[in-house]
C-alpha cells in the first residue's frame, strides 16, 4: 500500500515470486542450457563453509567483520633434500627447518606441502644452534615478530628453486610433506615458506592440485575436526585453534606468536565465522565464458560509468561459481546418479522432464517421487549402461534463483521483453543479483539480461550516519506523506545523488518542500492565466507572438535539451535542477513577472499571444515533471484545457523533446543583451529607490543613453514592450553619452519618477488618466478593455 500511495506503478495483483511453479521451471531450464554448454561440473573444491548452517557459501553470501586470532610462525624439520641442496652449501640436514606463518593454526593438520617462490630468495637464518629457512628479505621481520635478538644469517641468498621436492616432517602428525613452488607466495608478510593445505584454500588447491599433493580435509561439515586431525579429533576448529598451539609450543615448534586482530569472513546468515573447506560441490564454470562476459558487460549502460569497471574486476578476479548448497529447502539440482557406477547424469530430455514436473507441482515434487519416477523411460547412463537411479541433495545457490529472473520472470509474461531496460539495486548487488543475472543469461543466451544497470547508494540520516531503530534516526515514509505528501519522497529521490549515500531527515524535506512550493506555484499562475483560453480556437501561430514569447519558449527548448540528457542517462537530479530553476530563473523571476501587464491588463492578440506561449510551456513542463512529481503533474493535466487526442493522464503522453522551439544564435544574442541591459535598469531603479525618487518599479521612468550598436538593438523592440521588459512605465531611448555609467561598455542610465498619475487598473503612470469620462482613475488602454 504504501508503494501503490508513493505513485508506484507496478503489478501487484500479480507480482513475481521465485517460489511459483513456472519460475523454477525456468530456473531449471537455464540450469539445463548451462550443462548442455559444458558450463556445469561437479568436482572437489575449496569453497566457504558455514559450520552453523552445514553449507557452502558464495562470495556474496560473506560479511567480514573483526575477529580475532593468533599470528604464528611454526617450525617444520627438514627430513630428505633429493637435490643436494643443504650438502652445497654446507648445512646439516638434521638441524634444518622450514618456518611457516598462519593465522589459522586448526589447518595445520591438514597441512601436506610447504610454498615457495622460485623467484625469491631464501636465507639460512642461525639461532639456538639450528638453521631456519625463510625468505631474505623477510629475516628481519619474522625475528622481530619472534623476539629472536641474536641470530645469524649463513652464506649467501638461494633462490626458492633449488629447494624443490625437499621433504620435511609434520609438526606433530606421521606423514611428510613436500616443499614445492607457487607464484602466489608474496613477500607482503609472513616468512615467504606458505603453510599449504590444498583441502582449506584456494591457491592451496590449485598449486597441490599441480604437484599432486594429497587434498587432505580434516573437519567435517559442523565444523569439527575428523580422526585425521589425529589426537585433535572431535573439537571444534575454533577450540582446537588454542589446543594445537598450546602442545606445539610446549614442543618447541612455535618460534612466535601474536595475538591480533583482523577482518574475517562471516557467513551473513548466522553472522558466525566461515572456513574454507574442500568439499564437491556443483561449479559454474566462468573461464569458460568469460570472454563472451566482458564483451557483454561492454554493451551495457552503466550508471554510474565506474560499475563498468567494477563489474569488470570482479568477473575478471572470480573463481568458478559454487551453484550447491547444503539446505532441504530450495530448488533442487536437477542430477540423477547411476546406482551402479555412480556417475551424474544430465541430458536435454531430464532436463525437459524436471521443468515439466515442477512447472505442474512445483520443485516439492522433486521430493515427493523416486528418481524412477521423475527421469524419462529409456535414459541410461553414459558410462556403464546402468538404468536404475539415485536424485541428487543438493540446492541451488539462492544467487542462482534470483540470477534467474530475466528468464523467469521476462521470458514468461508476454507483455514484458528481455533484456530489460534496467536493473536497479546497492552496490552490494555487483557480487550479487548484478552478477549472478549476468552470467546466467550470458552462459545460457549469449547475451546481458540488461540494457543498462543503475547502482545506488544507501539511505543515511541527515549527519550522514547509518540509520538504526535504536538510535532512532530512521525516516518513516508514512509520516512524510502525511505531513508533505508522496511528492515530496519522489522529489527528494530525483534531487538528490543516487550514485553516493543519499541524506534523508525533517529539514531535508523541509527544504525541498520549499521547492516543490516554487515548481507547482509557477504552474498554478500559469494555470489561473489560462482561464478562458481554448487552444483549439486560441493559439496563435509563432510569427504572431511577441519577441519575448518566443524567447520563453527557447527557454523551454533549452529545458527540453538538458530533461533528454537527463532523463537518458537516468540522471534525474539533472531533471530536478533544470526543472527547478527554469520555473524560478526564467519563469517567475522574469517572463512571467513581464508578462503579468499584457495578462491582466490587455485583451486581444497581446493577451493571447502570452497565453499561447504559457499553455506550450506548461503543457511540456508537465509531461516533463510527470516521472517525478505523478500526482502534482495529474492535478495539473486535469485542470488544463486539452486539445483533441490528449489522453486523459499525463504518464500516457510522449515526453516532448528538443528542437520544435529553438532558436538561432542570433535571437540568442539578441535577448542575452536585452536581458543584460535589464539587469543593469534594476540597479538603477533600486539606487533611485534608496534616493527616494520612486517606490514601486512601475513609478519610474528611464532614459538610455546608447551607443549606436545598442540603440539599434534596443530600438527594434517596440517602447512599450521595452517598458514592460524593464517593468516601469516609460522608457527613452537616446543616441549618445549620458547618465550614469553601467557595467555595459556604452549604457549610461537615468531613472526618475515618470510623469503623469497612475493607473489604479494597470499602476503605471501616464498622462491620458481620465481621457475617458466614465473612467476617470485609468489610462486611456485600460478604458479601452474595460469598454469591451
Amino acid at each position: 500500500d504504501q508503494f501503490k500511495r508513493l505513485g508506484v506503478i507496478g503489478d501487484f495483483e500479480h507480482p513475481y515470486l521465485t517460489l511459483k511453479p513456472e519460475f523454477e521451471a525456468r530456473q531449471i531450464e537455464i540450469f539445463g542450457e548451462m550443462a548442455k554448454k559444458g558450463y556445469i561440473y561437479k568436482g572437489l573444491k575449496p569453497v566457504y563453509w558455514c559450520p552453523e548452517c552445514r553449507t557452502a557459501l558464495a562470495e556474496a553470501e560473506i560479511e567480514y567483520g573483526e575477529d580475532d586470532c593468533d599470528s604464528i610462525f611454526v617450525r617444520f624439520h627438514v627430513t630428505q633434500d633429493p637435490n643436494g641442496v643443504l650438502t652445497k652449501y654446507g648445512i646439516p640436514m638434521n638441524k634444518t627447518w622450514f618456518v611457516i606463518w598462519t593465522t589459522t593454526t586448526w589447518t595445520l593438520p591438514a597441512n601436506e606441502a610447504i610454498c615457495l617462490g622460485g623467484a625469491l630468495e631464501y636465507s639460512f637464518v642461525k639461532f639456538g644452534g639450528e638453521y631456519h629457512i625463510m625468505a631474505t628479505d623477510l629475516v628481519d621481520s619474522v625475528m622481530k615478530a619472534c623476539n629472536i635478538t641474536e641470530y645469524e644469517v649463513v652464506g649467501e641468498p638461494v633462490p626458492g628453486s633449488e629447494f624443490e621436492m625437499m621433504r620435511y616432517q609434520h609438526v606433530y602428525l606421521p606423514k611428510e610433506g613436500l616443499v614445492i613452488l607457487g607464484d602466489h607466495v608474496t613477500l607482503e608478510s609472513g616468512s615467504g615458506c606458505v603453510h599449504t593445505a590444498g583441502g582449506h584454500g584456494v591457491d592451496d588447491f590449485n598449486v597441490s592440485q599441480k604437484y599432486g599433493v594429497p587434498i587432505t580435509v580434516p573437519v567435517d561439515d559442523g565444523g569439527y575436526l575428523t580422526e585425521l586431525a589425529g589426537k585433535y579429533a572431535g573439537q571444534k576448529v575454533w577450540a582446537a585453534n588454542k589446543t594445537i598451539l598450546a602442545d606445539l609450543t610446549a614442543a618447541g615448534a612455535v618460534l612466535g606468536q601474536v595475538h591480533i586482530k583482523h577482518q574475517y569472513p562471516h557467513c551473513w546468515r548466522c553472522h558466525h565465522p566461515i572456513i574454507f573447506r574442500a568439499t564437491e560441490q556443483w561449479f559454474c564454470s566462468i573461464d569458460r565464458f568469460k570472454e563472451e562476459v566482458y564483451k557483454a558487460i561492454d554493451g551495457v549502460q552503466w550508471m554510474p560509468e565506474w560499475g563498468h569497471d567494477r563489474m569488470y574486476g570482479m568477473v575478471h578476479d572470480r573463481s568458478d561459481w559454487c551453484i550447491s548448497r547444503q539446505r532441504t529447502w530450495g530448488v533442487p539440482i536437477p542430477a540423477f546418479y547411476c546406482k551402479k557406477c555412480g556417475k551424474y547424469h544430465i541430458t536435454d530430455a531430464t532436463i525437459q522432464a524436471v521443468s515439466d514436473l515442477f512447472r505442474r507441482e512445483g520443485s516439492d515434487a522433486w521430493y515427493k517421487y523416486d528418481a524412477e519416477q521423475i527421469i524419462p523411460a529409456g535414459e541410461v547412463c553414459e558410462n556403464c549402461g546402468g538404468a536404475e537411479w539415485t536424485k541428487d541433495t543438493d540446492i541451488m545457490d539462492v544467487w542462482f534463483d534470483s540470477g534467474s529472473t530475466w528468464s523467469a520472470v521476462l521470458g514468461e509474461r508476454s507483455e514484458l521483453r528481455c533484456p530489460a531496460d534496467l536493473y536497479m539495486e546497492g552496490a552490494d548487488q555487483f557480487r550479487g543479483w548484478f552478477q549472478s543475472s549476468l552470467l546466467t543469461s550470458v552462459a545460457s543466451t549469449g547475451q546481458a539480461p540488461y540494457k543498462g544497470v543503475l547502482c545506488h547508494g544507501w539511505v543515511v540520516d541527515e549527519q550522514g550516519k547509518q540509520m538504526h531503530k535504536s538510535a532512532g534516526n530512521g525516516v518513516e515514509p508514512a509520516e512524510i506523506i502525511k505531513d508533505y505528501g508522496a511528492d515530496i519522497i519522489r522529489l527528494w529521490v530525483a534531487s538528490s545523488d543516487y550514485t553516493v549515500d543519499v541524506r534523508a531527515g525533517k529539514n531535508i524535506f523541509k527544504q525541498l518542500s520549499e521547492a516543490y512550493r516554487k515548481i507547482r506555484n509557477t504552474a498554478r499562475f500559469i494555470l489561473g492565466n489560462l482561464d478562458g483560453f481554448d487552444p483549439n480556437t486560441d493559439m496563435l501561430p509563432d510569427d504572431q507572438l511577441q519577441e519575448i514569447d518566443r524567447w520563453a519558449l527557447a527557454a523551454l527548448d533549452d529545458l527540453l535539451k538538458e530533461t533528454d540528457a537527463g532523463y537518458a542517462a537516468y540522471n534525474f537530479n539533472k531533471v530536478y535542477h533544470a526543472v527547478y530553476n527554469f520555473c524560478v530563473v526564467a519563469m517567475s523571476n522574469f517572463y512571467l513577472d513581464v508578462t503579468k501587464d499584457r495578462l491582466y491588463c490587455t485583451s486581444g492578440p497581446a493577451r493571447q499571444a502570452a497565453q499561447t506561449a504559457m499553455y506550450k510551456i506548461l503543457t511540456a513542463l508537465d509531461k516533463i515533471i510527470a516521472p517525478i512529481l505523478c500526482f502534482t503533474s495529474q492535478e495539473i493535466w486535469d485542470f488544463m484545457p486539452k486539445t483533441e487526442g490528449m489522453n486523459r493522464y499525463v504518464v500516457f503522453e510522449d515526453m516532448p523533446h528538443a528542437g520544435q522551439y529553438a532558436a538561432d544564435e542570433a535571437f540568442k544574442a539578441k535577448w542575452a543583451k536585452l536581458i543584460a541591459v535589464r539587469d543593469e535598469v534594476k540597479k538603477a531603479l533600486e539606487i533611485a529607490r534608496n534616493d527616494k525618487k520612486i517606490g514601486a518599479s512601475l513609478e519610474a521612468a528611464v532614459t538610455l543613453y546608447c551607443g549606436d550598436e545598442l540603440y539599434s538593438l534596443l530600438n527594434s523592440v517596440p517602447m512599450d514592450e521595452l517598458a514592460d521588459l524593464m517593468i516601469v512605465s516609460r522608457v527613452e531611448l537616446v543616441r549618445g553619452e549620458g547618465g550614469a555609467a553601467s557595467a555595459i561598455e556604452g549604457l549610461g542610465i537615468t531613472a526618475g519618477h515618470a510623469e503623469g498619475a497612475k493607473c489604479e487598473r494597470c499602476w503605471k503612470y501616464t498622462a491620458d488618466i481620465g481621457s475617458h469620462p466614465a473612467h476617470p482613475t485609468l489610462c486611456a488602454r485600460c478604458a479601452a478593455v474595460i469598454e469591451g
